[in-house]
């Protein structure tokens, strides 16, 4: 592959203020790096590597239209007209785990990242014209902000310094999927006969216990409040002594001081069951957050989080100690209040300790941001959102090889930061 076959705007030496040096030679670099996930696309009868290759490159070395046929005559040949690189994608049984997994490991054995990374859970909609792809239906499309026909999957990002990436995926499949009506076209689309319904919350959970299973090094989860609001999923990760940024809605209700909780005592006299379920006992009432935000005993403070394109990130925040009934057990947690450009307030839950230092779960706070960059970089520089296929595995096999296009982006800008100053890198990090 030629060096100046790979244009997308991520690659451009100009736009993070390096020399043309650079990328002299990230044709060269492209090929090393695929020379060592080789492997992963031989199944026990052949070995589709060659077309996991053509594929790579159509997703960094093209700007628009990444569908297999372009793909394949864009790489290969003119006259190719796709049908190996379709049969690779949505029929051939190389496992994407197996390249998504490899991933993980290639994070966690970069020197680098072994500390400080952050986990970012996060969903993402692809508008679909009708309801024949795997997932597909009318369900809340957050690019689009209303409910349209859509594939969504949840996503695992990883971010650490100049690095964000994706590092794990599922596709959301809604209930409807699963009633005895769809047997056929889960069949027709090649849904696993071993899926069964699961909320994106629940998948989720899945991935984090995946990744956390393989090593990968983070040192919290970050994640927006469709998440954030269950306190399932905050009770799971707090189980597994996994610390979280949660955030949550502005009528989430907290209580300020520590309310007497427990199972109510039997009373003198008392007839019939006993009660048996814990509960609130002494007469404290919750607050929504909203309303802590504007309390006169809520101090916030700048904190100065990172450097940005527009200057310094140093909004304000306010940080308190409060309670909540979560999963029937009571809870004490950090709330994290962000006066964002000082328009709006947001809110997140944490299970930091006590003593964490206030500009950590100010930092915290923000790393929400880069599951954006994330996102970004999966769809214009390596062409998520083009995927135009009917079945569960093409989305899978797709997702593989996305993840590994924006790794390949995220270690090169990684190795650039190296070389060049994570000064230079670190610019784009924008909040």
């Amino acid at each position: 592959m030629a060096d100046q076959t790979i244009v997308p705007a991520v690659f451009d030496p100009h736009r993070w203020g390096l020399p043309d040096e650079a990328v002299a030679r990230l044709g060269d670099r492209l090929r090393g790096f695929w020379t060592r996930y080789r492997g992963c696309f031989q199944t026990r009868t052949r070995d589709a590597s060659a077309h996991a290759w053509t594929y790579l490159r159509g997703l960094l070395g093209m700007n628009t239209k990444r569908n297999f046929a372009n793909i394949a005559r864009r790489v290969t040949d003119p006259d190719d007209d796709g049908q190996g690189v379709q049969h690779f994608m949505s029929d051939s049984p190389w496992s994407a785990q197996v390249v998504i997994q490899q991933v993980q490991r290639e994070i966690a054995t970069t020197p680098a990242l072994r500390t400080g990374g952050v986990l970012i859970l996060d969903e993402s909609a692809a508008e679909k014209a009708g309801a024949k792809s795997a997932g597909a239906g009318r369900q809340h499309n957050g690019r689009l902000g209303k409910v349209e026909m859509s594939q969504v999957g949840t996503f695992l990002a990883f971010y650490n310094g100049v690095v964000w990436t994706w590092v794990d995926g599922e596709l959301f499949l809604p209930e409807h999927w699963f009633t005895p009506e769809m047997a056929a076209e889960r069949q027709r689309v090649g849904v696993p006969a071993e899926r069964q319904f699961a909320t994106k919350i629940e998948l989720g959970w899945r991935m984090i216990q995946r990744v956390q299973a393989q090593g990968l090094p983070f040192e919290a989860v970050a994640c927006d409040d469709l998440y954030g609001r269950s306190g399932w999923l905050r009770q799971q990760m707090a189980a597994a002594g996994i610390i979280y940024m949660a955030e949550v809605p502005a009528n989430t209700q907290v209580y300020l001081t520590r309310p007497d909780f427990g199972v109510p005592p039997p009373q003198p006299g008392q007839r019939g069951r006993r009660a048996t379920r814990p509960r609130v006992l002494s007469a404290d009432e919750p607050v929504e957050v909203r309303q802590i935000a504007h309390r006169s005993d809520t101090h916030f403070q700048r904190y100065q989080v990172r450097s940005t394109e527009r200057g310094e990130l140093d909004d304000p925040f306010a940080m308190r100690r409060v309670w909540m009934i979560r999963e029937g057990a009571l809870a004490e947690e950090w709330l994290v209040i962000r006066h964002e450009y000082g328009q709006r307030y947001t809110y997140a839950l944490s299970n930091a300790s006590v003593d964490t230092p206030q500009e950590r779960l100010a930092w915290l706070k923000c790393t929400r941001h880069f599951v954006e960059r994330a996102n970004q970089d999966a769809k214009s520089a390596a062409g998520w959102d083009e995927l135009q296929a009917q079945k569960y595995r093409a989305w899978e096999h797709h997702l593989a090889l996305t993840i590994l296009a924006t790794w390949f982006i995220a270690q090169t800008k990684h190795d650039w930061a190296q070389t060049w100053g994570d000064e230079k890198m670190g610019r784009l990090g924008d909040c």
